[in-house]
């Protein structure tokens, strides 16, 4: 398996993951409207099995109201063809994603996600630094992790989306 960064001849692929992985066209959707709003501002990576490609992530800028100058990044969505799922796929999409993120000077991610998968990664409910999400989710599926030690100190407040994700956005 191969982790790169998408290119433009990927797109067509890359909605096709999302729509097998979510049964719907809404993530696919997402992601088109990151692409659009945020540009290079986004890290959006392929995993590639035998030269076709099998998982996307996307990871996207949010911000802490207050505290707009912390590079903060969200997680998702991260796609597995259904054949590929449970073979390693998405972890390695997301080991790979958060060091792209790091040396892009992200300090932390976010993620709304399951609760047994993302800790494996570093991810904390978010709660601990008293970082709440926009959406109302379940406090144990909102995580985030420092990529940058102490980032966070000091910082509370509530996530903003991109309006793409449907919520109030940046």
């Amino acid at each position: 398996m191969r982790v790169r960064p998408e290119t433009d001849a990927d797109r067509a692929a890359i909605r096709a993951v999302n729509e097998a992985a979510f049964e719907s066209s809404a993530e696919a959707d997402i992601v088109d409207s990151l692409r659009a709003h945020q540009g290079g501002e986004v890290v959006s990576l392929v995993a590639e099995r035998d030269g076709d490609v099998a998982g996307h992530i996307l990871f996207s800028r949010v911000a802490i109201v207050g505290h707009e100058g912390l590079k903060l990044m969200s997680l998702g969505p991260l796609a597995v063809l259904p054949g590929h799922q449970r073979n390693g796929v998405g972890s390695e999409l997301v080991r790979d994603g958060l060091i792209r993120c790091r040396e892009s000077g992200a300090q932390a991610v976010v993620v709304v996600g399951h609760p047994q998968f993302y800790p494996r990664f570093g991810f904390v409910p978010a709660h601990r630094y008293a970082i709440l999400c926009e959406f109302d989710v379940p406090d144990d599926v909102f995580m985030l992790v420092e990529l940058t030690p102490q980032a966070l100190s000091g910082v509370s407040g509530v996530v903003v989306y991109d309006a793409a994700f449907g919520g109030a956005g940046q």
